[in-house]
């Protein structure tokens, strides 16, 4: 049995031990210098087991037909079962805000629309999302999705002055209380 591989995709001065490090830039050395926005990928069909897109994929796909071709691309080089981790700065904090480079806001309910499940719940109910997963044919399971904040509100919650219930009701409303998003997604075919 093959070993599967493990890619840090857009990996820039984050290099990871064990994993393919791929970037656009060579400046963090990288072991593949890589556009990911062109496809296909040099990667082979099933070939991947874990794919870790750290404060990346909020670079990639203004257009949204390059964006769908990165979903497909991640799912056609993906092993039945692949692990996929996902951070993004949230939409409403002003380190996705002030960052010109963004292009794309990334959250749970975006990765949702591409999961073959939700899509045909969607069918069945008449429900208005676009099922995306059924569109491009891939099929990306929700594992677990996590609200980081900033610290001076987890001190407040762990002090007793707010609760989390609170606290997500007002990461919802304001800016600058959710600081990322942490998705992991898993593959199935």
């Amino acid at each position: 049995m093959s070993q599967s591989l493990k890619l840090n995709l857009g990996s820039g001065l984050n290099k990871r031990d064990g994993f393919v490090n791929v970037d656009k830039y060579d400046y963090g050395q990288p072991e593949l210098v890589m556009d990911l926005e062109q496809t296909p990928w040099e990667f082979l069909d099933n070939s991947v087991g874990v794919v870790v897109l750290n404060h990346t994929l909020e670079h990639l796909g203004k257009d949204v037909n390059v964006f769908f071709a990165i979903i497909k691309e991640i799912y056609r080089i993906c092993e039945n079962g692949a692990r996929i981790e996902i951070n993004v700065p949230h939409p409403r904090h002003d380190n996705f805000i002030n960052d010109p480079t963004h292009v794309r806001i990334i959250t749970p309910e975006l990765m949702g629309l591409f999961s073959k499940k939700n899509c045909l719940h969607w069918q069945e109910t008449k429900a208005p999302n676009s099922p995306l997963a059924l569109y491009l044919g891939v099929d990306f399971e929700f594992v677990s999705g996590n609200i980081n904040v900033e610290q001076k509100y987890l001190d407040q919650l762990h002090a007793g002055q707010l609760d989390k219930d609170t606290l997500m009701d007002m990461a919802a409303k304001y800016n600058n209380i959710a600081t990322e998003y942490q998705i992991v997604l898993r593959i199935v075919k």
